[in-house]
């Protein structure tokens, strides 16, 4: 088969995987200097919407899969952690951990909601507070300590790692546009979780490379809360993703609701995180429990 047959079969037996719109698939000049089915994978990721950079990853992956294995197999899509280059676990200088399994994880506005979340039983909560107020972040930041206190919460912080810090919070929670600024080793040493966003293959790895406490998936389907620079992943990606970096807890986010929730757990990751489906329901504590009875019965 020549590069471009193998992009096609790619493309074919791989379509669970597409997502957003096909990139060009076309040669790059780049592709000269590859093997016919090294360029076939790269070609191939370009056609399911793979960004060249996540391309680039999983054709990496795919060419020591290959030199495992013995061979080139269209039909195996590359899912073992040390094609990747993923260290095993355990590892020295790693974050704190948090249990594999956070379940169900609301993202709040404020203190105020934080507390109410948590005296509903809900066993993870971020705070999301946003200002660039120094001093409004830490009196809310504090506020969403105390109240957590005397309930089974873990608390995380939204990029405010300094007064995460102050405040003894539980953990911090940061984008990838954020994981280069924030003094990761401060964080660390303060005894913090630490929580990463990740949005395809590339920005998975580069989250793994710091042994945060859990890695963020997302987002799985379309969101209005942010506009996002990636496509929703949809669920084929995300189990292909759960599968690779099933050694840390996992938490999947963007766009869940209730009947997407069943179909999202199968896929092996152990927390979903929630921020509209619980902050516009008419009864946010009662659908907040309506959605741990469902996790506790997948």
């Amino acid at each position: 088969m020549n590069a471009h047959d193998i992009a096609n079969a790619i493309a074919q037996q791989h379509a669970h995987m597409l997502a957003g719109e096909p990139q060009s698939h076309a040669q790059a000049p780049s592709d000269n200097t590859l093997t016919p089915e090294m360029a076939g994978v790269l070609q191939g990721c370009r056609m399911l919407g793979f960004l060249e950079h996540d391309a680039q990853c999983v054709m990496q992956a795919w060419q020591q899969q290959s030199l495992r294995l013995g061979g080139f197999d269209v039909s195996a899509w590359p899912v073992h952690p040390a094609d990747f280059g993923i260290a095993p676990a355990p590892r020295d200088h790693a974050f704190a951990p948090c249990p594999h399994a956070l379940g169900l994880y609301a993202v709040l506005p404020d203190a105020q909601w934080v507390g109410r979340m948590a005296r509903a039983g809900v066993p993870t909560v971020q705070l999301r507070f946003k200002s660039d107020d120094a001093a409004a972040i830490a009196r809310e930041v504090h506020a969403a300590v105390a109240a957590v206190q005397g309930t089974q919460a873990l608390l995380f912080i939204n990029d405010h790692w300094q007064a995460a810090i102050d405040a003894g919070a539980y953990g911090v929670h940061l984008g990838q546009e954020d994981m280069a600024d924030a003094p990761l080793q401060t964080i660390r040493g303060a005894g913090l979780r630490l929580g990463l966003s990740t949005h395809g293959y590339a920005e998975m790895l580069r989250a793994d490379a710091v042994s945060p406490s859990y890695i963020a998936l997302g987002a799985v389907f379309p969101t209005t809360l942010k506009r996002m620079a990636t496509a929703p992943q949809g669920m084929g990606r995300l189990q292909a993703y759960a599968r690779l970096m099933q050694q840390h807890p996992l938490v999947a986010i963007g766009g869940i609701n209730e009947s997407r929730l069943s179909a999202v757990l199968q896929t092996g990751v152990g927390s979903v995180a929630m921020v509209r489906a619980i902050t516009d329901a008419p009864d946010p504590q009662a659908r907040a429990q309506g959605f741990i009875k469902i996790m506790q019965s997948v």
